[in-house]
């Protein structure tokens, strides 16, 4: 993998890649470091959890049975 960072000085830039990508399908993204979601447009989410209790005094685990396809 080749990861770099650069600020561009032209609208165009050129590099190598190394001998074993060569024939192969690479990907190649840019993007502005800085670019993304900023905090501020995040939305705060209310979460409440319930706790569901459940009687398992009578329950056997049949390993067999769940092994079974």
């Amino acid at each position: 993998m080749v990861r770099t960072l650069l600020i561009p000085e032209k609208k165009t830039i050129s590099f190598d890649v190394p001998e074993e990508y060569i024939g192969t399908l690479i990907e190649v993204i840019a993007f502005a470091k800085n670019e993304g979601i900023a905090r501020s447009q995040t939305t705060e989410k209310n979460t409440s959890f319930t706790v569901l209790h459940s009687d398992a005094k009578d329950y056997t685990f049949n390993r067999e049975e769940a092994n079974e396809r």
